[in-house]
């Protein structure tokens, strides 16, 4: 007998011809992330199953809690045998430092050719017990102790609980987008939707000393480093935003000053995704939450790019969104007090339905391509793991 941990795929079952290709990348996340343990890893079209645990039991079921791709994580029994008489016998030792008064067996034989069919086996297996144990009986509906057994191949699994996974698909398996992180409680969740949906995440930050403060970029590399534990590692690049904004500020009407920064913003991240080979941005717009998140706004803003943007909290309220921050433990971190480059400058009367025609003749007014040339060309990339110290890397 061995003790093992069994992972269920869930929604990767679906993928029929592209099973392999999932079930491949979620491996290699899972050895990502347990590369500090030694485990082995085996797998097939139906379970992943980890073997070498030791004593490293809770420390790697904490890991696995925040693999995307895994539907549940079972602590389970292996057995090199199909006889029937084998595994009651384990069970059996199994069960005597267990506490229940009533239990039922549930059985999946993937061997068919196993001649009693899966409701014969549990029936055999829970009338033995009823035999060896005492003061113990069969619920069929609400028992205390359900008793799993699998029946695979030329091996067999016991198992009692089941651990919620993430779900989700394995990251990387769907591409990669640049999410735009700002320090707010928004965009890390985004992020986070988008991690979960097999999408590989970079971020982008964009500062404007001195009108940002060191404390507010350090603010986004923890809001960063928190969403790397989801996404294996999270490179970080960091835009000098401050001689665009401060053209926008001297030479635009104030009214368009937000619409005008997040067509900017929009460029160079489409810029950065290009060069990066990715397929997307993402951000944490909500529609009407503010006034550039309007849909006449998404419009005019969403006009400067080719490349698709992905919004997954567009239809998500305020309070959900607060939810799922503190769920992923970011909210604390984004409510710091330090400012961002969106939240300073902001006008009394932001247009909320802006003109395209407009936003052009009032760009016409600064030379802003070669200032996002300039703010590219000297960008900051900062590579995070979550328990590691960032490491800084040059520029594009």
């Amino acid at each position: 007998m061995e003790k093992l941990i069994i992972i269920k795929y869930g929604e990767l079952t679906t993928k029929k011809e592209n099973i392999n290709l999932f079930i491949r990348t979620l491996k290699h996340n899972i050895e990502q992330k347990l590369v500090n343990y030694s485990i082995k890893i085996i797998y097939d079209k139906g379970r992943m199953f980890i073997k070498g645990l030791e004593k490293d039991l809770n420390l790697i079921i904490n890991e696995l809690q925040e693999v995307f791709g895994i539907h549940e994580i079972i602590i389970g029994y292996g057995l090199d045998t199909l006889e029937l008489e084998k595994i009651e016998e384990v069970l059996l030792d199994l069960l005597k430092i267990k506490k229940f008064t009533t239990f039922k067996v549930e059985t999946k034989r993937s061997n068919k050719k196993i001649p009693l069919t899966s409701v014969e086996i549990s029936q055999k297996v829970g009338s033995f017990l009823l035999k060896k144990l005492t003061n113990i009986n069969v619920d069929i509906h609400h028992p205390e102790l359900l008793i799993h057994l699998e029946l695979r191949n030329n091996e067999s699994y016991i198992y009692f609980e089941k651990i919620k996974g993430l779900g989700g698909y394995p990251v990387g398996t769907l591409g990669k987008g640049i999410l735009m992180l700002s320090g707010g409680i928004d965009s890390p969740v985004a992020g986070y939707m988008a991690i979960k949906r097999g999408v590989k995440i970079e971020a982008l930050y964009f500062e404007s000393p001195p009108h940002t403060s060191e404390e507010a970029k350090n603010k986004v590399i923890s809001l960063a480093k928190i969403l790397s534990k989801y996404n294996n590692e999270i490179k970080l690049h960091i835009i000098n935003f401050t001689e665009i904004q401060e053209a926008i500020y001297k030479n635009i009407p104030h009214e368009y000053l937000i619409t005008i920064m997040r067509r900017m913003m929009y460029r160079i991240t489409e810029i950065i995704a290009n060069k990066r080979n990715a397929k997307i941005i993402i951000n944490g717009e909500s529609i009407g939450q503010v006034a550039s998140q309007t849909l006449t706004s998404m419009k005019a803003i969403n006009e400067v790019v080719k490349i698709p943007v992905i919004r997954p909290l567009a239809c998500f309220d305020k309070l959900e969104i607060i939810d799922l921050s503190k769920k992923i433990k970011a909210y604390e971190t984004s409510i710091l007090p330090f400012e961002d480059c969106c939240t300073i400058f902001v006008p009394d009367h932001p247009v909320i339905n802006p003109d395209i025609k407009l936003c052009q003749e009032y760009e016409s007014l600064i030379p802003y391509n070669e200032l996002i040339f300039k703010a590219i060309k000297n960008h900051e990339i900062i590579s995070l793991k979550s328990q590691e110290k960032p490491k800084y890397q040059d520029i594009l």
